[in-house]
């Protein structure tokens, strides 16, 4: 560590440091039509808070020790459920939060606020063991203020900062390609096998808007009854455990057996998705051409996997079973929702929905090839840059690495 570097305490770096409130739910009027944003610690999550989930009104603020919050603060999750104390988040909002977040607001003279947050977030073990060390099991606004940070000269922070939160967009920027990716993905699949525009189309003697006069054939041109109403001429209403195969898993693995580091991932029922690796054969193969589907029996959360994987209990691999298998997740995602923690496969397999003929799934799956690829690819590179990130940000908020040579390997991996 360079000698430019001094400890100082967390409080010595803040202009204010405070913790928020909750107005009584009891009053309707402290809440109904509410317009201030009000964070939870549950919303404290590595991230830049640009919204909340819940608002307060100009009267819960008066009428509670809610505090607004100025932008650009770091909001340190104090107590919550599971693994939530400890967690920071930046707010590019103001707002007020709940009594469970310590609300630090940086002096920009003595501090970069990005830094404090990174710095921060880089010692969550540590705010951890302090948590765990306490009479309560909880984080309290003494011990943060309390809590040491070793910092450089105000333009070296700026500098670690700024090129810490530029990683940090370009792995947002790539999630949020994805999502866009996603919606036409599925908004194609709504207006073919759900709203049935082609075929609402030819119906009308028109031929149906974007589709080759040999795909548009494929469509029926007329309706008949089924127990769901009016559908597609030809078209079966079926369970999902009519068209789908389910896969086996092979060997089972648990938190206990994943390492951190290896060649194959394995898939747990999260949205984070993976646990850890492991390095013997994988469980499941899969690629881009020929994708398997997972369906988490407990949680409900499903994801088309293009890669080789070995999964945890209760992640239920599947294929298409005389239809696309893209397109029999698109046909299957979200349709069963988490209701308890229990096992949703029973109910899932006896949903029902309208299925074309295979042909029709397997151009659907060509239309949307391409999306999947490039969704597959940005994942990739959100994946490089987050690991790149996670090594980088613990030496250069130490001063371990200076920040040429961390830009130098950031270059080199892109």
């Amino acid at each position: 560590m360079s000698s430019e570097w001094v400890e100082r305490s967390i409080v010595d770096v803040c202009a204010q440091v405070f913790s928020g409130g909750t107005p009584k739910s009891s009053i309707p009027e402290f809440f109904d039509r509410g317009s201030i944003p009000w964070l939870k610690t549950k919303e404290v999550n590595y991230s830049k808070i640009i919204e909340t989930e819940n608002f307060i009104t100009e009267l819960g603020l008066k009428n509670s020790s809610a505090k607004l919050v100025p932008i650009n603060s770091v909001i340190v999750a104090m107590y919550g459920n599971g693994d939530t104390a400890g967690r920071v988040a930046i707010n590019k909002i103001a707002l007020t939060t709940n009594q469970a977040c310590c609300n630090l607001v940086i002096d920009s003279a003595r501090a970069d606020y990005r830094f404090v947050y990174y710095y921060l977030q880089s010692q969550y073990a540590k705010l951890v063991d302090l948590k765990n060390g306490g009479a309560q099991q909880n984080l309290n606004a003494k011990l943060i203020k309390d809590y040491p940070i070793v910092v450089p000269s105000i333009t070296e922070q700026r500098e670690i900062g700024s090129f810490l939160e530029s990683l940090d967009d370009r792995i947002s920027l790539l999630c949020e390609t994805n999502a866009t990716l996603e919606d036409i993905a599925q908004a194609l699949f709504k207006s073919w096998f759900v709203d049935f525009d082609p075929v609402h189309a030819r119906a009308r003697g028109e031929q149906p808007a974007g589709l080759a006069p040999e795909v548009a054939a494929l469509f029926p041109d007329s309706f008949e009854e089924s127990a769901l109403g009016m559908i597609p001429r030809g078209w079966k209403l079926m369970q999902f455990g009519e068209f789908i195969d389910r896969q086996s898993v092979g060997k089972k693995y648990d938190q206990k057996s994943a390492l951190e580091e290896g060649s194959v991932p394995i898939l747990d029922q999260g949205k984070s998705g993976v646990i850890g690796f492991h390095n013997d054969k994988p469980s499941v193969c899969a690629s881009l051409v020929s994708p398997v589907v997972v369906f988490a029996n407990h949680t409900c959360y499903m994801r088309l996997i293009t890669f080789d994987f070995s999964a945890i209990q209760n992640v239920l691999p599947f294929i298409g079973k005389g239809v696309d298998t893209v397109w029999a997740f698109y046909a299957t995602k979200d349709r069963v929702k988490f209701s308890e923690y229990k096992g949703h496969w029973p109910e899932f397999v006896i949903q029902k929905t309208i299925v074309p003929n295979q042909e029709l799934t397997e151009i659907f799956r060509n239309m949307v090839d391409p999306l999947i690829c490039s969704m597959r690819n940005n994942e990739l590179q959100a994946q490089t840059l987050a690991n790149l990130r996670d090594t980088l940000l613990p030496r250069l908020i130490s001063g371990q690495l200076r920040l040429p040579e961390a830009e130098a390997m950031v270059e080199g991996a892109s």
